[in-house]
Parts: C-alpha cells; sequence; structure tokens
C-alpha cells in the first residue's frame, strides 16, 4: 500500500535559480537554503513518485488537469537557458486512481495528453512553476517519477476536495509520494513589485503563513474571501490541495523562511506527518502499558474514525520482527477509532504467541493498522490475489484469517493454506473461502 511520506510547500520564482537570476538571486539567499535542506530532506526520503501541484502549467480553466504523457518535459527557454531542461517519467497508476476517486466525490478533473493539447492549441511542456522547485530536488534526489497537477480557477473547496481524492489514492495504490505544492504567495506587496501595492497583500501573508504553520487546513479554507482577491494570491488553491491530502494524517507543520524582496511572498514550508490510524494505535498501547488506562477516542479524529464502523487488525514489530497481531473480521465496537484501540491493546497484552509488552520495549516498537473492507465470498481461488486480498476461510464455528500483501506469501494457494492452519481446518474439508480488501495504515 501506498504512503504520502512528507509534503512542502515552495515557492517558484525563476529567478532564485543562480543560471537566471546571475547574482540577483542572493537578495532571497535565505528562500534557497531552506529549499536546498528540503530538497535533501526529500531525497533521504527516496519517494516513488513525487506529486507536484502548481497553479502555473498547461490546463483549462474549470477543469483540474493531470498531465497525462508517458513522458514529461520542459527547459527553461523562456528564461534565456534552453540548455537547462528537466525530463521525468510520470506515474500511469496513479493517474487512474486520482480519477476514479475524483469521479467519486464529483470533481470535474481531466488528463491532459499530447493529442489533446494538441487540438486546443496549448503545449505540454513543463512550466516555471513545476520547474523551479525541481530544479533544487534532482540537485538531490532523481530516482523518481512525477505526477503534474495544474490548478484552475475552480473553488478552494473542491480542491480541498481533490487533495482527498489524493490521498485515498496513494493509499490504494503501491508508490509512496512526496507532495509539492508549487505556490507564490501574495504578488502585491511592494511598490516596485509586479503588481504594486495593497495592504491586503501583507495581511493575507502573514494569514497564510499562520495557519500553514499551525497546520490548520481549516482556517486557510475559511478565510477572508476579499482579503484573498484584494491581496493578489498565486498558490492557496495548491496549498489547501496539500491539506486536503493530509486531512488524515497527524501533521507536523514547520515555516521554514519567508521573504518578500522582490514584492512576492515566497514560503517554505514542511509539513511532516504520523498517520492518524497508527498514531491512535500507539498511544493506546502506551496509555495501557504505563498507565493501566483505556484511552478514549478524541473528538478531534477524522470523522470516518468517529462515525463508521469497520474490521480493523492492528500489527506491532519490535525492531522489524512481529510482537503482536489482534483483528476481528468484522466490526464489535461503535466505531473505527474503538476497534483500533481495543485491538491495539489485545496486540500488545493479549497475542497468544507473545508474552505481553513491557515498558521497556515501547521505544522499540512500530505499528500498523489495517481496516477491512466488507468480505465477500468467492467461488474459485481465481477472483484471489495475495498482494490486492485478504482471505477468511471458514467451516462451522471455525474461521482463519490472513492479511493480504505479507511478506513471504506470493499465491492465493499460499494464503488460503496458512489461513486453514490458522483456524485448525484441514484442507480435505469443505470450507467457504471470502475475501477483502485493506487500507493500510503504517508498516
Amino acid at each position: 500500500m501506498g504512503r504520502i511520506l512528507g509534503a512542502y510547500m515552495m515557492p517558484h520564482p525563476p529567478i532564485i535559480i543562480p543560471e537566471i537570476g546571475r547574482g540577483e538571486e542572493k537578495k532571497v539567499e535565505h528562500t534557497i537554503e531552506t529549499l536546498d535542506m528540503c530538497a535533501v530532506e526529500i531525497g533521504e526520503m527516496k519517494p516513488d513518485t513525487i506529486i507536484l501541484i502548481t497553479p502555473h502549467g498547461p490546463a483549462f480553466q474549470d477543469v483540474i488537469t493531470i498531465l497525462g504523457e508517458h513522458t514529461l518535459s520542459g527547459d527553461f527557454s523562456r528564461f534565456g537557458l534552453p540548455t537547462l531542461s528537466m525530463q521525468f517519467q510520470n506515474d500511469d497508476n496513479l493517474i487512474e486512481g486520482i480519477m476514479d476517486y475524483s469521479k467519486i466525490k464529483d470533481i470535474d478533473c481531466v488528463v491532459l495528453n499530447r493529442k489533446m493539447a494538441d487540438a486546443y492549441g496549448m503545449s505540454i511542456e513543463l512550466e516555471w512553476g513545476a520547474m523551479v522547485p525541481l530544479y533544487f530536488i534532482t540537485r538531490h534526489y532523481k530516482d523518481f517519477r512525477l505526477l503534474h497537477i495544474t490548478t484552475p480557477l475552480v473553488s478552494y473547496e473542491d480542491m480541498y476536495r481533490f487533495g482527498a481524492a489524493i490521498q485515498s489514492s496513494v493509499e490504494k495504490g503501491d508508490s509512496d509520494v512526496v507532495i509539492i505544492s508549487s505556490a507564490d504567495l501574495s504578488h502585491r506587496l511592494k511598490v516596485d513589485g509586479p503588481y504594486g501595492f495593497h495592504p491586503m497583500g501583507p495581511k493575507l501573508d502573514n494569514e497564510i503563513v499562520k495557519l500553514v504553520g499551525k497546520g490548520d487546513g481549516a482556517g486557510l479554507l475559511n478565510m477572508d474571501k476579499h482579503m484573498i482577491e484584494e491581496g493578489g494570491e498565486c498558490g492557496l488553491r495548491a496549498i489547501l490541495t496539500v491539506f486536503g491530502a493530509l486531512k488524515n494524517y497527524c501533521i507536523s507543520p514547520t515555516v521554514l523562511s519567508y521573504q518578500d524582496d522582490f514584492g512576492v511572498g515566497y514560503m517554505v514550508a514542511r509539513i511532516g506527518m504520523e498517520d492518524t490510524y497508527v498514531n491512535l494505535a500507539k498511544n493506546a498501547v502506551e496509555a495501557y502499558v504505563l498507565e493501566d488506562r483505556v484511552i478514549k477516542p478524541d473528538k478531534k479524529l477524522p470523522e470516518d474514525m468517529l462515525y463508521k464502523r469497520a474490521a480493523v487488525f492492528v500489527s506491532i514489530k519490535k525492531d522489524g520482527a512481529l510482537r503482536g497481531c489482534i483483528g476481528t473480521i468484522a466490526p464489535v465496537r461503535d466505531n473505527i477509532a474503538e476497534e483500533i484501540i481495543c485491538n491495539a491493546i489485545s496486540a500488545a497484552t493479549s497475542d497468544p504467541r507473545f508474552f505481553p509488552v513491557e515498558k521497556s520495549e515501547l521505544s522499540h516498537l512500530s505499528y500498523s493498522v489495517d481496516v477491512l473492507s466488507q468480505p465477500e465470498e468467492v467461488e474459485s481461488i481465481e477472483s484471489l490475489n495475495a498482494e490486492e486480498y485478504g482471505v477468511i476461510v471458514k467451516k462451522g464455528h471455525r474461521r482463519g484469517v490472513l492479511l493480504p500483501n505479507l511478506e513471504g506469501v506470493d499465491t492465493p494457494e499460499e494464503q488460503i493454506s496458512i489461513a486453514l492452519s490458522k483456524g485448525g481446518i484441514p484442507p480435505e474439508e469443505s470450507y467457504a473461502v471470502e475475501r477483502f480488501r485493506v487500507i493500510r495504515h503504517g508498516r
């Protein structure tokens, strides 16, 4: 299952590239230093795919546009540097997932290929909104696919909801991703700036910087519309898309720098995150082991966790080796959050294969949470896939369950054999088989 490893907000003025700035870039040296630091961090994460969201690029006015060519390329000819070029491979599978989830959420998206672009007289080349952040990233890391999204003039609410579609498609896919919001802020900060000065410009930037630093996506979404319009923002839609994509994560935001020397707001921010589901399992185990206390779900948890019911498995590892795993194949608690708390404590204390977790072990533990779909009966083994589906085998009151995508379990035959053994069902007996999908949080 794919993961969002982190997210960054980066400005995109071509002048900060030394070959273009020719010394002028030194006026925003702090911005350049923090961009370089972010690039190093991304290189250490080694994402399979970078999702880059920008207001500048091939797009239709009222439809979110995803570039669909297998190879994405561009150069800085517009700024006198045709030899400074870039080329990346696309992530076709992730595009398909985003389009599927956008359709479910009733968000208008289009995948733009070269044939369509030619028909509308459009260029499909990467523009500076993408290439400036990528210039810094590729100095430290190049082994990634690029998924390029251009934000149109649709509502801020739709861009936030589109971020949720990105989150769902990443978690269903197999790509670990970093998300980049390519976003300048106000263009009305100085009299000699590109659009002159407006008193709403500094107010807008102060508000965006404050809310990003607090990780307040709802606050960004509900900012005063008059201030946004008069302040001359550039990348707010891209920023909101990132916050929509991180809705179900415990995020750790940091504004690394802000400068306005050229009359435009340049903010560099990092958003680290811990999955909300994993964080709840961890907190439940630590409270129980340290304080003999069963925690209650926080009312600030995502709505899905508080108001939906689902079966859940919680797995605990110690230094990479299994330390406990307990779950349910049908929900038994009032909501997903309570299911996680109960099963996390059971995995730590009641797995018959292990002694209960001790206090000294807590710092060495890692957690994963699998939320199961409704099981469905299958008639033949051809309907199974060891990576995509878990299996349940049933005979009377006996049950054997095996999660999907487990290391060393490569075929449905192996899945069924292990599940039969776990359920105490001899393979020569007749038995029913069900399959289920999971959304996996953590590793």
